[in-house]
């Protein structure tokens, strides 16, 4: 049976792959040749710079002042928006470190970094999204009206896509 919540269930679940591969692209990481791993690179740069901070810059502007309601306190989302923090600063590296790659290879540095990035980067969306997924959308679910599901539902759309335009301008 649907939730009133079962939109962000649906776009977690097109965003679940996604996360998937950040862990694949890792794995294939080595002190070798850079050509094969740039392709892997730039997809999850892309996904991650261009949808995934808009997915939190969403949250964090319509989802998470629901939540905050829901529980009776402003700080009740505070660990969450910590964890975008992490997130953007993991992604701010990998942008770095991936314009600083050769056509070669990769030194011994660069693969450390990368597997720590990327590492990292999936652990936090794993453990941010089964947050979100097992304890935030049940809450929800009790509180939320269908009027304000669709009321939040249509401010996280509105300020996703105000974050895409600001981010493709960046």
């Amino acid at each position: 049976m649907p939730t009133l919540t079962q939109p962000l269930h649906d776009e977690h679940t097109e965003l679940f792959p996604h996360v998937d591969r950040i862990l694949q692209v890792a794995g294939t990481i080595t002190n070798g040749r850079v050509v094969e791993l740039r392709s892997g690179l730039d997809e999850i740069y892309s996904f991650l710079a261009h949808h995934l901070l808009a997915h939190a810059q969403a949250e964090e502007a319509a989802l998470y002042p629901v939540v905050q309601k829901a529980l009776g306190s402003p700080e009740a989302t505070r660990t969450m928006s910590r964890d975008h923090v992490e997130i953007r600063s993991y992604i701010e590296e990998l942008a770095a470190l991936k314009g600083g790659l050769g056509d070669d290879s990769l030194t011994k540095a660069q693969a450390a970094s990368l597997r720590r990035i990327l590492y990292g980067l999936y652990a936090l969306l794993k453990l941010h999204f089964a947050k979100e997924e097992e304890v935030y959308l049940p809450i929800l679910d009790k509180f939320l009206t269908a009027d304000g599901a669709r009321s939040m539902f249509e401010k996280m759309e509105g300020a996703a896509e105000k974050a895409k335009q600001a981010l493709a301008l960046a």
